[in-house]
Formats: C-alpha cells, structure tokens, sequence
C-alpha cells in the first residue's frame, strides 16, 4: 500500500467526525474516482456529521444520498469498485450491514480470490455500545476480521481516524472503517499535511513498565483511566491500541507479551467469541514460555443492549473491572 505523504505543517484538534472529513476531502481532492453513497449525506451530512459539507464542496455527483437498502447500497458500490471507481459505503450503523452480508461476505471479501479483480471499496459504519438500544449496538468485529479478504480499521482518535481513512482509500482490496459512535466529537491532535497510517501497525499511548492492556476504539478510554488509577498504586501500566484488527499487529502484542509476562487484554464485545480470545489465545500458542500467568480478558456482557443508560454502562468493561484484571494479573 502506498504511504506517500506531505510534509506536517501544523497542528490541530478537530472531531473524531472532523478527521474524517478531512481525511476523506484531501483523498478526494487527489483521487477523482472516490465517491461516497449513503443515507441522509447530502444535506445532513450523516448521521454523525461526519460527511458534513463534503457534497457542497464535491458536487452531488461524488455525494449521493441512497433509499434504505444496505443490499443496494453495497451492490452499487461493489459494481463501481469493480469498474475501476473507489467507493465508500456509508451504512450508518454496522448493525445495518446484516441487511448486505451476501455482497459484504459472498461478493467483495471473495472476488479478488475467485476472478483476480481488484474491489477497492470502503465501508464506513458507526459501531461500539450507545445509546441506541439493542439494534444499534451489536458488536460484530470477529465476524469481519474472521472473513477472508476484508481488512477491518477501527481507530480511537481522531489522528487514527484520519491516517487510517486515508490509507484505506488506497488499498486496492475491501476494508470495513468502523468508527464508534461515543467517539464522534472528541477532539485530540492532528498534523496538517497527515501521513496514512499503514494497516496493521498498533500504537502504544501510555508508556509502562509492570504490565501490558491491549485493546482498542472506546475501550481504549477506559483503558487509559484504569492505568492512571493503577500508577497511584504504583502499578505502571502500558496501553496499547491495535488501531487494526485485521491486519493484526501480532508483533506489538508478543512484543508486550516478551517485556511483562503480564497482560490484559479488553474490548466491549461479550466474551465468548470474541478477538479477545483469538488474541489470546493466538498469542499464548506462540509466546507461552514468556507469560508469567494466562493473559486476562476483559469484555461486555453476553446479552442484547438496553437503550437504559445504566443497563448499557453496566454490560461493557469498567475502570473497576479493568483494575481488577491488572491485579489478577500482578498476582502472578
């Protein structure tokens, strides 16, 4: 994939949101095939902005709003792809992808490896647990980076937003942008002039030297302030974001494994199934003699999401639920 980048001028502090539209803008700007379908685009500018003003600059020609049918939606995009266009797929809320999974899974994810064809497509959703009641808040990222020939992007802030959006506008093969729907107006720095962020590359965000939490999107915040409440035990916790979940940064994680012995690793989604598991598990196939005890998981409740905001806070990983796992793991 290419990393061609301009050179950083300054610095700014947009939205989660803002990144992307940036991000999507300067790609558009260089690349006439990108255009972006989707519901509510034009004058709305999505669901949560993120879009916004993209059609009064581009033209209703590279903005198109669709009638609500993902399976449309996705076929069109996937026919554009196919002819040499780069599309990006706007379903809202990644639940909605249920209502496409025969173009998602049985079309784009395979053709490269049925006809040899190129399907440089996007598919941006909104995804994490909201208040958005049990239909807007299913958690299906095992599902896609499981799929042969999907890539999955899932970035925490708005400089991963931004770079990852990018290189996904350059990769010649399907990638799933999922983007969580707590995250949309958090501001946090971003350089002018933004280099891609290349797939499969983690980054680390807080420095550490006992244990390791490896996680990634929202769960990253509650990540971070686990580990501030830890460091006042005088327990230094390193926090990892994957930003990719397929490509996976297996190095970052045997790396974390190799220096600590002692890891944590956490998501929203329900334990049973998840990545968490096929990270740890994975991780313990190939790094066994380095742990000093079982990797701890970290994850939501295995039930449907109710819209009461007391109900969804309490189905997903907590600061205390987070602490608890690193002092499980320091017994060790």
């Amino acid at each position: 994939m290419s990393t061609t980048t301009d050179t950083p001028t300054r610095v700014s502090h947009p939205s989660y949101s803002e990144a992307f539209q940036q991000g999507v803008r300067e790609e558009m700007t260089t690349n006439p095939d990108i255009f972006i379908l989707g519901t509510d685009l034009v004058e709305r500018g999505g669901h949560f902005a993120q879009v916004k003003g993209i059609a009064q600059e581009f033209g209703e020609s590279r903005v198109k709003d669709s009638p609500i049918s993902e399976a449309a939606m996705v076929a069109a995009g996937l026919g554009a792809a196919m002819y040499g266009l780069h599309p990006i797929i706007d379903l809202n809320f990644i639940d909605f992808s249920f209502g496409a999974m025969d173009e998602i899974i049985n079309q784009a994810a395979k053709i490269r490896f049925m006809f040899g064809q190129p399907v440089p497509l996007v598919i941006r959703a909104t995804s994490g647990v909201a208040l958005g009641g049990a239909h807007h808040t299913n958690a299906l990222e095992a599902f896609f980076a499981s799929t042969p020939g999907l890539s999955l992007a899932i970035p925490s802030c708005a400089n991963d937003v931004k770079g990852l959006i990018k290189t996904a506008l350059r990769v010649p093969d399907p990638v799933i942008f999922l983007m969580h729907k707590k995250l949309s107006g958090v501001r946090s720095e971003i350089t002018t002039g933004h280099q891609p962020i290349p797939f499969g590359k983690a980054n680390s965000v807080r420095p550490g030297k006992d244990a390791a939490i490896i996680t990634w999107s929202y769960t990253l915040f509650t990540a971070l302030k686990a580990a501030d409440e830890l460091a006042k035990e005088g327990i230094e916790v390193e926090v990892i974001d994957l930003r990719t979940l397929w490509p996976l940064d297996e190095d970052a994680v045997d790396a974390a494994i190799k220096k600590y012995g002692r890891v944590v690793i956490a998501d929203e989604a329900p334990k049973f199934g998840s990545l968490t598991a096929e990270i740890a598990a994975s991780a313990t196939e190939r790094c066994n003699s380095d742990l000093k005890g079982p990797i701890v998981r970290v994850g939501g409740v295995r039930a449907p999401i109710s819209a009461n905001p007391r109900h969804s806070d309490a189905a997903i990983p907590t600061v205390a639920g987070m602490i608890e796992a690193v002092h499980k793991v320091m017994k060790y």
